[in-house]
């Protein structure tokens, strides 16, 4: 299977000038326990990113909080020096206080600090898309988007997103900086954010779903996504993958792995076309 099979998955462009294959790839599995240190088999997560573009894939979504840094200089292992075509988007925002430690600090100096190693460490002279990981409730909105604004300014920066964030979060952001993308925990069982996927898609936002394959009991034995995913010859993740795909079409979802043989499994999502009942089904599974 060599095909670029993400294609299926159609396109979006984000800020007006980056289009990107739909179906994309998230980097956080690429470390060990806890998103700390070194995956167990380095040379694997190797093969999975290759495998990843190889299949079409051409939007990655990577943090310098993976690690730290561990997912981001895999990256540059893999595939540098990068196709003209790949985007590679990263996250700034995160101290890494140890195995499953996150601490959000948005002080211009660190986030300037994270955005420069991340250059370094990506072998990038531009980050595509740059998002605050998390907004820091202790320093002003405007300090932070405001350096990631001048940084975008001084060629470093692209574009900038947010994640993890409100609608009036992206409106408080947006009169400092034109945001182009949001990322925000969304999948066929957690929805919670309906009101901000709206919000993207009325304004032409990327929406990125992190943890976009979050399935639960809607994937035993018996359930609507096992039914339907037998329908189609597909997995109930492939299903999960392709209900994202046709619930909007400014999702850019970007499950991970760090799995060869899962990488397959997911961007194969793109080419399962679900009939209007069955993403009908699918939507009201969840109540």
């Amino acid at each position: 299977m060599t095909e670029a099979v993400a294609a299926a998955s159609g396109e979006f462009t984000i800020g007006g000038d980056l289009t990107v294959r739909r179906l994309g790839y998230g980097t956080m599995q690429l470390t060990g326990d806890g998103v700390w240190g070194d995956p167990r088999d380095p040379d694997e997560a190797v093969r999975v990113l290759r495998r990843a573009v190889e299949l079409g894939v051409n939007f990655i979504d990577t943090a310098d909080a993976y690690g730290p840094f561990t997912a981001d200089l895999l990256l540059k292992k893999a595939l540098h020096p990068y196709a003209d075509d790949l985007v590679i988007a990263t996250k700034a925002g995160f101290a890494r206080t140890g195995p499953n430690g996150w601490t959000p600090i948005g002080l211009p100096a660190y986030l300037r600090q994270q955005v420069e190693l991340s250059l370094r460490h990506l072998g990038l002279e531009r980050i595509d898309l740059l998002q605050l990981h998390r907004i820091d409730s202790n320093v002003p909105v405007a300090d932070q988007i405001g350096e990631l604004a001048q940084l975008q300014q001084e060629g470093k920066i692209r574009h900038i997103g947010l994640s993890q964030v409100s609608i009036d979060q992206v409106e408080e952001a947006s009169k400092t900086a034109t945001i182009v993308s949001v990322q925000n925990l969304y999948n066929l069982s957690q929805r919670d954010d309906e009101d901000l996927l709206g919000y993207a898609e009325k304004n032409n936002l990327g929406f990125i779903p992190w943890f976009p394959l979050a399935t639960g009991e809607l994937a035993k034995a018996g359930g609507p996504l096992a039914k339907i995913a037998q329908n189609h010859d597909a997995t109930p993740s492939q299903l999960a993958l392709a209900w994202l795909l046709r619930r909007s079409p400014v999702m850019l979802p970007i499950p991970g792995t760090s799995s060869v043989a899962h990488v397959e499994d997911n961007v194969n999502a793109a080419k399962v076309e679900l009939t209007d009942d069955e993403f009908a089904q699918l939507t009201a599974a969840v109540g």
